[in-house]
């Protein structure tokens, strides 16, 4: 693949050159770095990254094409601001692939840049931070005072830029993926659309789940008077603060109905109990994130994508804390039991990503009062 002369400017003033990869154009963002080895369709169509440019740290990105039914935002489009890559490849080898990862960038209107030394640049963020970044072909300069006066993320409320405008429902289950038979559903859980994944929706679906998928911006008395058995709190983008709206719904439900929170989920959760959050410096991304069970001393691998964290001394006296990250210690799950009310930073669901942590929707239906005879394997471990 050869493309035309581009650059990345930093708002810090760092350049760093490569070659146009899928849309020309300029994008501006957030830049931030993920680990995974694996997904980079998961992370293109993950609405928890829009508004941000995203650099993937794995050496060789497209080996795999593009495959439809991989991909996380529910309209099937990608999400991202921009893409860095170190070697983009033209000639996917999946039989499941339908087109080139540049092909698909472009007929999405994605900016992207290949050949980047995403080494320094992953360093540099490492070092000075996630920050704002513009793409595109043409003078540094005017690259440099765009990514300035790009907003910051910091109070930003991306919700409103993701969440659907009508409820609707979802059946889809993982199929061949799943681990076991796909359930009759048995309980009615209303999914609050904040950003959400699509693997999300599929696992709820494979532990007996009815979904009523609603907008951020539906009501705790809206949600109520849909009599559900429980109510999810999805992951999505942006500054978990600058949602009130979403946190006075929470508010709201606590204790009237089960709740179960992902991401920012469990961030908007940690809010309306009257704990605080604040931006990580680089956040934490990919597919090989260490947490460990406080519950039970188990390490479990997981997926993140987060840039802001929960606050845990300040969740003292409001929530105990469940799930520990283990490279910073910062937090990853909370529980308040006499409130039905559950927890975690992380991503259980994978896509991409292990599989660990799959456990924890049983734990959600049988929040709700189930009975749940059947067990996932994972691993040499098995989950109740």
């Amino acid at each position: 693949m050869s493309g035309r002369v581009a650059y990345l400017v930093l708002a810090d003033g760092l350049v760093l050159q490569g070659e146009t990869l899928g849309a020309e154009g300029i994008a501006v963002g957030e830049v931030v770095f993920t680990t995974g080895m694996t997904g980079y369709q998961e992370v293109l169509t993950d609405p928890s990254y829009h508004g941000q440019i995203v650099t993937m740290t794995a050496a060789h990105i497209g080996n795999t094409g593009i495959v439809p039914e991989d991909a996380e935002s529910i309209d099937d489009r990608p999400r991202v601001a921009g893409f860095l890559v170190n070697d983009a490849s033209d000639e996917p080898s999946n039989w499941r692939s339908t087109e080139s990862l540049h092909t698909y960038l472009a007929r999405h209107g994605v900016v992207g840049l290949s050949g980047v030394d995403t080494r320094t640049l992953t360093r540099h963020l490492r070092d000075h931070g996630a920050q704002n970044g513009a793409i595109g072909t043409g003078d540094p300069g005017k690259l440099l005072a765009a990514a300035r006066a790009a907003r910051s993320m910091v109070g930003l409320d991306l919700v409103r830029e993701v969440t659907p405008r009508e409820p609707y429902t979802f059946t889809e289950g993982r199929g061949v993926w799943s681990h076991r038979p796909k359930p009759e559903p048995t309980r009615h859980v209303v999914a609050i659309d904040c950003g959400l994944k699509r693997n999300i929706l599929r696992c709820l679906v494979d532990v007996g789940c009815r979904l009523t998928v609603v907008p951020a911006t539906t009501s705790a008395k809206a949600i109520l008077a849909m009599k559900p058995d429980g109510v999810f709190l999805s992951n999505g983008p942006g500054d978990p603060a600058a949602v009130p709206y979403v946190i006075e719904t929470i508010r709201g439900l606590l204790g009237k109905t089960p709740l179960f929170g992902i991401c920012l989920g469990h961030q908007m959760l940690a809010l309306a109990l009257g704990a605080t959050t604040y931006k990580l410096k680089f956040g934490h991304r990919g597919c090989n994130q260490p947490v460990i069970d406080l519950t039970t001393g188990r390490v479990e691998i997981t997926t993140q994508n987060h840039g802001f964290a929960v606050d845990l001394h300040s969740l003292a006296g409001k929530a105990e804390t469940t799930h520990l990250h283990l490279n910073d210690r910062t937090s990853e799950g909370l529980t308040v039991p006499s409130l039905r009310a559950f927890s975690v930073q992380y991503h259980p669901e994978a896509a991409a990503g292990p599989h660990d942590s799959m456990y924890l929707f049983d734990r959600f239906v049988t929040l709700m009062g189930a009975e749940l005879t059947l067990t996932i394997a994972v691993g040499t471990w098995m989950h109740p």
